[in-house]
């Protein structure tokens, strides 16, 4: 007969259970641990693809830290013809170098000019020296007559033209032209690294839904001796369609292909204030304007505001009374926004150029 094993009086029978529970407690906190330390290396480390966020990117004092980046592929582009307009170039660069941008710029300006200072009054030449100088731009003389429309007759016509010359810029990898009537808002170096296309553009978003046409005040480019050398023949006269200007043939050209660009970020008007129907600007009927929240989404503000002169040229004090923004009821946003754009442009005038 097998004796019968009996435990001692008030003992109990061991169980794993609160040991196994122990265990399975320190694997979860030290597997929570482990998540949570690689989520903050991926949030934090300045080469993370959440680092590239454009709504992070602009919280960055001094650039956007893409480490990673090669920004010498990369070039904001302008070009000037007239000192108004090399004013306002200067003006760009000025803005791209005080909000840490960090790909190159190139400014082409007629061969004509040159940067030796004779005199005071000399204005282009000392603007090219403080480009060159001030705001590390690479100064490009050029023949403006291989892209410039001869029968030209105002600077905005002569200006949608010569801006092919972006495209005769084949050291780089992608360049990004401005139309230099532009404030800058935030860094737009995020669009230097959007996917590869030949072009990107913006839609002229006030004249939605009958026209689709694409705006030329922002391009996004890869340059090509080819595609410079199709652009460049499309203004010979005997060639040229209807007498087409530059953002007519970009749009032949690339109306059915650009990669589109959002015109919330990089596309706000100074004439939206001055509107009461903005449902072309939000894109619906059922949003409602915030001239604030506008400003607050925008990289960038364009100077396009008939019957408004550009903001180097003052307005005639009965043209202001009559067609400013008027208040509603309390509410005047709007006005206050629009003078505000114009007065910061104004004054960041006087102190770039």
């Amino acid at each position: 007969m097998i004796p019968r094993f009996s435990p001692p009086p008030h003992s109990h029978k061991p169980t794993s259970r609160p040991a196994s529970r122990s265990i399975l407690f320190r694997q979860s906190r030290y597997t929570y641990l482990a998540l949570l330390l690689v989520l903050s290396y991926l949030l934090f480390r300045g080469d993370s693809p959440l680092s590239l966020l454009p709504h992070r990117a602009h919280k960055q004092s001094t650039s956007l830290h893409y480490n990673h980046v090669n920004w010498s592929r990369f070039a904001y582009f302008q070009y000037a013809t007239s000192t108004a307009y090399l004013c306002n170039s200067v003006m760009i660069f000025e803005a791209l170098n005080r909000l840490g941008s960090k790909a190159d710029r190139i400014l082409m300006y007629p061969a004509q000019w040159d940067t030796q200072i004779e005199s005071q009054s000399d204005r282009d030449s000392q603007l090219l020296v403080k480009a060159r100088d001030w705001y590390n731009v690479r100064l490009v003389p050029v023949d403006i007559s291989v892209t410039h429309d001869k029968d030209a007759q105002d600077d905005q016509h002569e200006e949608s033209s010569v801006k092919f010359a972006a495209w005769n810029t084949a050291r780089y990898e992608r360049v990004l032209y401005l139309a230099s009537d532009t404030t800058i808002l935030k860094p737009v170096d995020e669009l230097f690294l959007l996917p590869s296309t030949p072009v990107a553009m913006m839609r002229e978003h006030w004249n939605f839904p009958g026209k689709k046409a694409l705006t030329s005040r922002l391009i996004l480019l890869q340059p090509s001796d080819e595609e410079f050398e199709r652009l460049s023949t499309s203004l010979r006269p005997n060639v040229r369609q209807n007498g087409d200007n530059g953002t007519q043939i970009l749009n032949r050209f690339y109306g059915d292909t650009a990669l589109i660009l959002p015109h919330h970020a990089y596309g706000l008007l100074s004439s939206e204030f001055r509107i009461d129907d903005h449902r072309n600007y939000i894109g619906n009927t059922y949003d409602l304007w915030d001239p604030e929240k506008a400003v607050r989404e925008a990289s960038l503000v364009h100077f396009i505001d008939e019957p408004f002169p550009k903001p180097w040229v003052m307005w005639h004090y009965l043209l202001l009374a009559e067609k400013h923004p008027q208040c509603k009821e309390e509410d005047c946003r709007n006005k206050d926004t629009w003078m505000s754009l114009y007065d910061d442009f104004r004054k960041r005038r006087k102190v770039s150029v």
